[in-house]
C-alpha cells in the first residue's frame, strides 16, 4: 500500500481519541484526587441512598478502604489509556502496511476495552450501581456516563476489529 487508507487512519484516531481519555481521567484523578474521592466515598458510604434501605448492611465506612477502591479505580483508568495509546501507535506504524499486519497492530485494542469495561460496566454498574445503590443517589450517581463511555468504548472496538474489506 503507498497511501493511507481513511478507514485505517479513522480506527487509528478513535484508539488514540480513547487512550488519552484514560489518561487525562487518570491524570485528573491524581490531580484533583478529592473531587472523585468524594464520589468513591458517598457511593461506598451509601449515605445519598434511600433513607433506611435495606440494603444499608453492604456499605463501607472504613475511609482505607476508599482510598483503596478509588486507587484501584485511578490505576484501571491508566492502565486503558496506556493499552489504547500503545495499540494506537502500533496502528500508526501499520498504516500503509498489508491488511494481516495492520490487523495485529490492533491486538491491544480488545484489552483496553477490556480493561475500561471491567472500570465503567463492572465497577460503576455492577458495584457501585447496584451493589452499593448508586442508582438511588441524586447527587452522587455515574451510571449514566459510564453507560455512555462503555457503549463508545464497545462500539469502537468492534469498529477497529471488523475484517477490512480487501478489493478483488
Amino acid at each position: 500500500m503507498t497511501g493511507i487508507d481513511g478507514e485505517r487512519l479513522s480506527k487509528t484516531v478513535m484508539v488514540a481519541a480513547f487512550g488519552c481519555f484514560g489518561l487525562i481521567v487518570m491524570f485528573n484523578n491524581i490531580t484533583d484526587y478529592d473531587s472523585n474521592y468524594q464520589f468513591v466515598r458517598h457511593v461506598l458510604n451509601m449515605d445519598t441512598t434511600f433513607p433506611h434501605n435495606r440494603l444499608m448492611w453492604r456499605a463501607i465506612t472504613i475511609p482505607v478502604i476508599w482510598h483503596l477502591g478509588y486507587d484501584i479505580i485511578i490505576a484501571c483508568e491508566g492502565i486503558t489509556g496506556m493499552l489504547f495509546m500503545l495499540a494506537a501507535a502500533s496502528m500508526a506504524r501499520a498504516l500503509r502496511s498489508d491488511p494481516a499486519t495492520f490487523r495485529a497492530a490492533t491486538r491491544l485494542v480488545p484489552w483496553g476495552t477490556m480493561v475500561g469495561f471491567l472500570v465503567w460496566f463492572f465497577g460503576f454498574t455492577v458495584v457501585g450501581g447496584e451493589w452499593f445503590a448508586m442508582w438511588q443517589s441524586h447527587s452522587w450517581n455515574g451510571q449514566q456516563p459510564a453507560f455512555q463511555f462503555i457503549s463508545m468504548m464497545v462500539l469502537m472496538c468492534i469498529y477497529v476489529r471488523k475484517k477490512e474489506d480487501v478489493p478483488n
